[in-house]
């Protein structure tokens, strides 16, 4: 069996302007990296798909990172790495059109075998998603459903703070990299997370968390679960792209319904309209959970 190399994937994960589906492709022609070091400029440049324009900037990455240093660092601080050649990365993810090359992990790797359902809606959520969360959590947890969401304030916070408040386990998916929690004021609870359940990640730990990081994240998100359940969400809102990737991979979607006046129904209510199963209990999802 061919052996991945650590050392030259880290190497290549933290230089800027390498895109998971460009490390998969190399993975595919070389899974060993054997030649990576080998390759001339415009080799790297056509294999790694990278424009010309952005060339400069990698490799500037490429010769002045200090790989051992990090891996050191990382090691010191119980951070994992997967691949995608692993055995332990999540098979559900490995179906999604755009699956990340690499996972960061800390915590607990098996709760990634396990079954997990993606709670997902408003950062400005109110008490209803609080009351929903606990009117349907404590079946979802005890049928060992694993609940996953993006650490964001709102739903996000609740679903894993409840998660946990009620025995289950979690795992959060962030935006950035280990070193850089966002929002800062979820710090606490990521390490939480990462101590007693799951923190992942597809960039590096040193990678501070942009913009366009988020919706990438939300692939992932849905991409772990057999579903995912968007309990408040305004007509445009962030969670709506973690239903509509769910949607695009065959997954089931969920929505709590909610007062016909509330901004934070106007999501929810809308799903419902194009078909994801209103939830008024537990039971409306476990009765479509898959075996496993």
């Amino acid at each position: 069996m061919i052996q991945i190399s650590y050392k030259k994937l880290l190497h290549l994960v933290h230089c800027r302007h390498v895109t998971s589906s460009s490390i998969r492709a190399l993975l595919n022609l070389d899974p060993s990296l054997t030649a990576l070091h080998r390759k001339p400029a415009q080799k790297l440049q056509q294999l790694l798909r990278i424009d010309p324009a952005n060339m400069p900037n990698f490799l500037k990455d490429y010769d002045s990172i200090h790989i051992e240093s990090l891996m050191k660092l990382y090691e010191s601080r119980g951070i994992k790495m997967i691949t995608i050649l692993d055995r332990e990365y999540p098979p559900l993810l490995k179906e999604i059109h755009d699956p990340p090359a690499v996972l960061f992990a800390m915590g607990n790797l098996s709760l990634l075998q396990k079954p997990a359902l993606a709670i997902v809606g408003a950062r400005d959520a109110d008490e209803y998603a609080l009351r929903a969360l606990d009117r349907i959590l404590p079946a979802l947890i005890n049928g060992e459903i694993v609940i996953i969401s993006g650490l964001a304030k709102g739903t996000d916070t609740m679903a894993h703070s409840r998660a946990i408040a009620h025995g289950g386990d979690t795992i959060a998916v962030i935006g950035g990299g280990f070193f850089h929690i966002y929002p800062s004021e979820n710090k606490r609870l990521a390490e939480r997370i990462a101590r007693e359940h799951l923190l992942l990640s597809e960039y590096p730990p040193v990678r501070r968390p942009e913009k366009w990081h988020f919706p990438m994240r939300n692939r992932i998100i849905s991409g772990l679960s057999w579903g995912t359940l968007v309990v408040q969400a305004k007509e445009r809102s962030g969670s709506l792209i973690t239903a509509d990737f769910a949607l695009e991979e065959g997954r089931e979607v969920f929505a709590f319904p909610g007062p016909v006046d509330s901004v934070l129904s106007e999501g929810t209510n809308r799903l419902i309209q194009q078909g994801a199963k209103l939830v008024a209990n537990s039971t409306d999802i476990m009765d479509e959970m898959p075996v496993f």
